[in-house]
């Protein structure tokens, strides 16, 4: 039987997703790239890049971009979006990247494209980045804050796409160290489809240590687009920036 995230990323995740969109993301990077001082012109690696709308928002930006994702209906989505041909498009798997050593400025894993797999497969996707990197470039890992999703966790939501009219409902729970979610789709006509998602609780103790085996060090953590410092109790993301050694 197929892993959860060669399942859920298809066609029916652009209809769950659908309130991820595109002008949020475009904030999101320009926010972003103002506190990283990324020269235009360097050439970023969007690893787990899905519909890729940050991808597409950093090639308009004036990076030279590469997007890489295991799913193949979000790729086409993503190359449907890149109406200008800026970026080029891979599919392929985080934990060995298509792409010869040394080849990219710059890598970004953005909005929680990390902790899917097992522990040895989480630690190979960290030095898989760091193959990709030239020596001193440049690595952003936005990640969740573990900690709020412990304190707040909201056990079940439910909502009507109106679009498609379809009935979302999101179950969400903790186990064995990570946040899982079983998300069901009920079709105007009744018909079920369900799905799971699961991403490890990583700490930033967590990700210090294991960068560090990888051969990135730590040169910024913040805990929100905007470059605000990171608070393990209130901040709603982890993001993490660095170099690699």
């Amino acid at each position: 039987m197929n892993e959860w995230y060669e399942r859920s990323f298809g066609d029916d995740y652009m209809v769950v997703y659908r309130h991820r969109n595109w002008e949020r993301a475009i904030e999101e990077v320009r926010l972003m790239m103002r506190w990283l001082e990324l020269p235009q012109g360097s050439s970023l690696l969007d690893v787990g890049c899905g519909m890729g709308r940050h991808a597409v928002a950093l090639a308009e930006m004036g990076y030279q971009v590469s997007g890489v994702d295991l799913s193949e209906p979000l790729l086409e989505e993503a190359r449907i979006h890149d109406v200008n041909g800026h970026v080029r498009w891979e599919h392929g798997d985080m934990r060995k990247l298509p792409f010869p050593d040394s080849r990219f400025d710059a890598t970004l894993n953005l909005f929680t494209s990390f902790g899917y797999f097992d522990e040895l497969d989480n630690r190979r996707v960290l030095h898989e980045l760091r193959r990709v990197l030239r020596p001193d470039g440049c690595f952003v890992i936005d990640f969740l804050n573990a900690s709020e999703i412990y304190r707040k966790l909201v056990p079940l939501s439910e909502h009507v796409d109106e679009q498609t009219g379809w009935t979302i409902r999101e179950q969400r729970r903790i186990e064995s160290g990570a946040v899982c979610k079983t998300i069901t789709i009920v079709t105007k006509s009744g018909k079920e489809r369900h799905y799971d998602e699961c991403v490890k609780l990583y700490g930033l103790d967590w990700f210090e240590e294991a960068l560090s085996e990888a051969g990135m060090r730590i040169t910024r953590i913040a805990g929100g687009y905007d470059g605000a410092s990171f608070n393990g109790s209130e901040s709603k993301r982890l993001i993490i920036s660095g170099r690699a050694e």
